[in-house]
């Protein structure tokens, strides 16, 4: 520290030499002493030690002369600013060279050193030193702060969202082992207790909150005032004019205390959208309601205004309604028969509901029910009286059916043609405008997020029966979000945005999903890729009944077969594309989605005749927890769904069957029917034209290697939009618009055809016929253009790159 002083003062001495001439002398003597090289007895002598002390102290007093603080105050801003280079080269000029120890160093090893007389460090420099070295530590424990923060953060928190453009299918596996049937359970029964609110916007407050408490953004409630056909203030009856007797939907005769036992059951034992009011008219039996029953019984009875006693299933009611209005009937009575359903219960004395609605808002047939949209007054949607009714009312009114043989074969209801029944049916329903709502929620897909998957269940509906369908499908999708939501909290999303949809107005005729469906139809019919439905998982426990698009039914027998694997019992599974009951319908009849379904059925059910479901039963009579205790279907059913939902969702490439489209059309060209060979020879140019789509474009850009993103984006505009060119104009009723599905799973032609046949077959003229003929071969070659320009376009755009 002696040295660094010593330095200093011979700089600040040259500075003021010129002010200090008679201080020359001093100067002198110290320079002296530096140039004086090579003399180490020098600097060892006692007398020049003392004489060096002199003179520092001499220096001392002139350095404490006023002349001297002046200069230091006038040349302060010199020194901060100028003399950084002066300083040192003043420095380096007087260094001592002859010595390996300075001067006051030497004077503090020396025994009789006093401590005073030793200089300290300037103030202002010790400080500026200080100053640095804190920054210097500031600086390290900060970067030394900033990696702490940076790793723990990096480890505990999701980075930004990643997509997964590859995908291993353990990937999906991983997502979904977190579903459990106690979960399902749990969530089921919590719904179960929501039915008893006659406020549809409470369960769908409740489910929205739900869905937001598991972390699916962007939930929202979609609300639609819409005009339903609701039970009157008393129950519809059946009078038989013979007897007077009176009798509820039910079988039980009309009083008090029956209405009482089964107030609820009996109020919702209607068929919503009929006519109301009364008629009193002779009983015709019509079986199954077919053109060939009414052909039958047209040649014997006069049908005009009477009541037909009529069997619900093997074609779609709505159907059979208008077969029965062009007859001339005036009245339906509506059952079902016992022998048609599976032996899970005894449901010969209750009654159901039935909607002759063919879908959304009656009021605003084809447009969305918004506010300042034009109503239509419909408050009934056929001309006829239609009461549904349980089998026990059907045996009071014919005669006592034959005992049953050892055998324990069940013998149909049957009227016979001989006997005359008169009745007086009444018919009483009122018409209002209520608020039905939608939970829609949105999933945001990371590199497509204007391609949707649908996913699609209902909610209870109030002024319903109190089933527990809608709280099985509401348990399903709940489910799977919440295993969704738990590997989107660490970071990753889908390609393709998701949304879930819980549908209110179902039991109505989807009115709710119908309505959203025409507010978004714009969108809906650019975006939508696929929609699996979630309808009703669980109508029986034996046997799995899978439901698919043409397009979609090699994955569902992928996903099926694989599910196989890890289950001891598995037998196979029908994939088939047959008309189904929900909110799928819009989609497959509107929008051309391709679309799937998962269900588990009673196999007695699969054999019966189909459109049973169009029946909606009471609580007590749909006991899920019956039919699955354990919920292990339940967790099947949403692992099915969920495993299909994710590929669909991230594949690169839809994967969707271009081929199998045009191997459907041909098997549904098969059969008996004349002047097909027109449609045969299309059929063979769309194979043809599928089989160079498939083989050209699809393979190469499943392979990684030669995938480009421009081609792939093409390759899947023209996969999701493949089941349009099948949608036909005109339809008879309850009749799908997507020819590719059939009315049963016995049918294999086209239905449209097949109706058109049996309705043209005893007539001179086949006009009906030749129409959808022209329907199909439309179709056939809007889809056989469709994918050559498809070729076309990818053709151009290799050439140009070329």
């Amino acid at each position: 520290m002696g040295c660094w002083c010593r330095r200093q003062r011979p700089s600040l001495l040259r500075h003021s030499a010129s002010h200090y001439a008679g201080k020359k002398m001093a100067y002198q003597k110290v320079s002296a002493d530096q140039r004086a090289p090579g003399h180490s007895q020098y600097l060892d002598n006692d007398d020049l030690q003392a004489t060096a002390l002199d003179l520092e102290w001499d220096m001392e007093k002139e350095l404490e002369e006023p002349g001297f603080d002046q200069f230091q105050v006038e040349s302060a801003e010199n020194q901060n600013l100028g003399h950084s280079e002066t300083a040192d080269l003043h420095l380096d000029s007087i260094q001592p060279a002859t010595s390996p120890k300075g001067r006051f160093q030497r004077l503090q090893e020396e025994p009789d050193f006093v401590t005073h007389y030793s200089r300290s460090v300037p103030k202002s420099n010790r400080c500026s030193f200080c100053y640095l070295l804190k920054l210097l530590c500031t600086a390290i424990i900060l970067f030394i702060f900033g990696i702490l923060i940076g790793y723990y953060t990096r480890k505990n928190c999701p980075s930004a969202a990643t997509s997964s453009a590859t995908v291993d299918p353990q990937f999906y596996q991983d997502i979904l082992k977190t579903i459990q049937a106690e979960d399902i359970k749990k969530s089921f029964r919590n719904l179960v207790q929501l039915y008893k609110s006659e406020d549809d916007m409470e369960i769908s407050k409740k489910v929205k909150t739900h869905w937001i408490s598991l972390g699916l953004e962007d939930v929202q409630l979609v609300n639609y005032s819409v005009l339903l056909n609701l039970p009157g203030p008393s129950p519809s009856t059946v009078t038989l004019s013979s007897s007077g007797q009176c009798f509820h939907p039910n079988g039980q005769p009309c009083n008090k205390e029956a209405r009482k036992a089964g107030s609820q059951d009996l109020l919702y034992s209607y068929a919503a959208y009929s006519a109301k009011g009364t008629l009193e008219a002779g009983v015709i039996d019509v079986s199954y309601g077919t053109a060939d029953d009414l052909k039958r019984i047209k040649k014997m009875k006069n049908t005009t205004n009477q009541i037909a006693l009529l069997k619900l299933g093997k074609l779609p009611l709505l159907y059979k309604i208008s077969l029965l209005e062009k007859a001339g009937f005036g009245g339906v009575l509506l059952y079902i028969d016992p022998c048609d359903l599976p032996k899970t219960g005894d449901l010969s004395y209750d009654t159901f509901m039935v909607s002759l609605n063919p879908g959304g808002d009656p009021s605003t047939p084809g447009y969305p029910s918004v506010d300042g949209s034009f109503r239509q007054s419909r408050s009934n949607l056929t001309s006829l009286l239609l009461q549904p009714i349980s089998a026990s009312l059907v045996a009071k009114l014919i005669s006592p059916p034959k005992a049953k043989t050892k055998t324990d074969i069940c013998s149909p209801l049957v009227l016979p043609n001989n006997e005359i029944r008169m009745v007086s049916m009444q018919v009483q329903t009122v018409t209002k405008f209520k608020t039905v709502t939608n939970v829609v929620g949105y999933l945001k897909g990371f590199t497509s997020p204007d391609r949707y998957i649908i996913v699609g269940s209902h909610h209870h509906t109030a002024y319903t029966y109190n089933g527990q369908e809608w709280a099985s499908s509401t348990a399903i999708i709940t489910a799977f979000i919440r295993a969704l939501m738990l590997r989107v909290k660490r970071g990753w999303r889908p390609d393709r945005t998701i949304v879930f949809c819980s549908w209110g107005g179902t039991a109505f005729g989807n009115i709710g999903s119908y309505e959203w469906g025409e507010d978004f139809k714009k969108v809906l019919q650019k975006n939508v890729v696929a929609y699996i439905s979630i309808h009703s998982p669980i109508r029986g426990n034996s046997s799995l009944h899978p439901i698919a698009s043409p397009s979609l039914q090699q994955l569902i027998r992928e996903k099926n077969n694989f599910n196989c694997t890890r289950r001891a019992q598995c037998t196979e599974t029908n994939v088939s594309s047959v008309q189904i009951k929900g909110d799928a319908d819009y989609f497959i009849n509107h929008l051309g989605v391709p679309t799937v379904e998962f269900a588990y059925e009673d196999s007695k059910a699969l054999e019966g005749p189909s459109f049973l479901s169009e029946a909606l039963f009471p609580k007590h009579a749909t006991n899920i927890e019956e039919m699955d205790p354990f919920f292990n279907l339940h967790e099947t059913i949403t692992k099915l769904s969920g495993e299909v939902i994710l590929q669909i969702a991230n594949e690169p490439v839809l994967p969707f069957n271009a081929l199998d489209i045009a191997l459907e059309v041909q098997n549904n060209l098969r059969g008996d029917q004349p002047s097909t060979h027109q449609l045969l020879a299309i059929a063979s140019r769309l194979r043809e034209s599928a089989e160079l789509f498939q083989s050209d474009e699809m393979r190469p850009a499943n392979d990684p290697k030669e995938r480009v993103p421009v081609r792939v984006r093409m390759l899947n505009d023209i996969l999701q939009d493949m089941e349009k060119s099948f949608l036909v104009k005109k339809v008879p009723p309850g009749f799908y618009r997507n020819i590719l599905y059939h009315v049963d799973e016995k049918t294999r032609q086209f239905s449209l055809l097949v109706e058109a046949w049996e309705h043209c077959k005893p007539l001179a003229s086949n006009e009906t016929f030749q129409e959808a003929l022209s329907e199909v071969l439309n179709s056939i070659n809007s889809a056989q253009v469709y994918f050559k320009a498809g070729l076309d376009v990818f053709e151009s755009v290799l050439v140009e790159k070329n």
